[in-house]
């Protein structure tokens, strides 16, 4: 049943409804006993005597308990409330409530600028990886389900699609599942929102944390570009046939996405999920690289070494400063004099995994140093 303003469930008074969430309708109650606002949500009335629906509705409730994340929706309990007359249970389930926008509200204004975009990548990233280390796989992760706080915090919400996935696919049945029926799986059910379902998912196949992956790549797609990752018509049949058939338009990503970005989103997004991004982990590490790339606006610029790792990659604001400074020194002396310019030099310690090449105008000589490790100079 539809709860209304002042209803009680327990010591929660329900103040409005939010909207619906997954499965079920949400609704902004008070917290009567410790005086916090809380978001409560229900099984539709339809559900309410189904057996399968409740059990999945509970198994939400015990999937967010064990989700203790800064990134994830804290659980704060079960209700279960029988009205008089009412032929069964109305049964909620007490959340954070997260203030702030959707990331769909925020995509619906245009693409978001790269390194916004990958800041708020790498928080649903490390929300997944605690997920999936735990055995749960989201299966509807969208920009729908996730919130931006006022303070810039990712929460991602609703798993209530999620699944204990199976660590011993030989051993597991169909029928341990606790969101399908091994009658409904061998049908092809599909649960999920259309434009984010993987491939397998789009089957009504088994999925695994890979399903998650793909929306994950969906998703930092959709930031990036401002627009669907797979464009289909208006409806769930021409949006699973675009998942299956079409590629993503590569096109669309901005020309200043870093390269192992699209990599990335290459990897996240194939259809074969024997090819696709094995953990959400790597994920996190491409993007931690990704925000700390530096960006020169100089003829000198330093690269990774071949071979080395992605992560070790990392240059000093020191250095940049240092570089950008000396070059700017040369400029000056460039402009103000004409004959015997001098050589100017400077000191420049790299790491082991760094390496630096000149793609400037100006001709510059590197030398080892014992102080500092290399040497550069210039004549300007």
């Amino acid at each position: 049943m539809a709860l209304s303003a002042g209803t009680r469930l327990g010591p929660y008074e329900v103040q409005s409804a939010i909207g619906a969430g997954g499965m079920g309708e949400v609704y902004r109650a008070r917290d009567t006993k410790l005086r916090r606002d809380v978001a409560i949500k229900t099984l539709p009335e339809a559900f309410a005597a189904d057996p399968d629906r409740i059990a999945r509705f509970q198994r939400e409730a015990e999937l967010l308990a064990a989700l203790n994340h800064p990134h994830v929706a804290c659980v704060y309990g079960v209700e279960e409330s029988q009205w008089s007359g009412a032929s069964h249970a109305t049964f909620a389930i007490v959340l954070e409530l997260v203030e702030g926008d959707t990331l769909a509200e925020r995509i619906a204004h245009g693409p978001i600028e790269s390194n916004e975009a990958l800041s708020i990548a790498r928080q649903i990233a490390d929300a997944l990886e605690a997920a999936h280390d735990r055995g749960v796989v989201h299966r509807d992760l969208k920009p729908a389900n996730t919130k931006i706080t006022p303070e810039g915090r990712v929460k991602v919400l609703d798993f209530g699609l999620a699944k204990m996935a199976e660590r011993d696919a030989s051993a597991a049945g169909l029928s341990v599942s606790p969101t399908l029926s091994v009658h409904a799986t061998r049908e092809g059910v599909i649960l999920g929102t259309a434009a984010y379902m993987s491939p397998e998912q789009a089957r009504g196949k088994p999925v695994d944390r890979r399903t998650d992956i793909w929306a994950f790549g969906c998703v930092l797609f959709e930031m990036l570009t401002g627009r669907k990752t797979f464009e289909g018509g208006d409806t769930v049949s021409d949006a699973v046939a675009a998942i299956l058939k079409n590629e993503p338009d590569w096109n669309a990503i901005p020309s200043g996405t870093p390269p192992h970005i699209r990599r990335l989103l290459r990897r996240c997004l194939q259809k074969d999920p024997q090819k696709r991004l094995p953990h959400i982990g790597l994920a996190r590490l491409e993007i931690d690289e990704g925000l700390a790339e530096p960006h020169s606006t100089t003829g000198v610029v330093v690269t990774r070494a071949p071979g080395a790792s992605m992560w070790r990659r990392a240059l000093t604001l020191g250095s940049v400063a240092l570089l950008a400074g000396a070059l700017g020194l040369w400029a000056g002396w460039a402009s103000t004099r004409q004959a015997s310019p001098p050589i100017v030099r400077f000191p420049l310690t790299l790491g082991a995994d760094q390496i630096i090449t000149n793609q400037g105008r100006q001709p510059v000589a590197i030398s080892p140093s014992e102080r500092s490790g290399l040497t550069l100079a210039t004549r300007c």
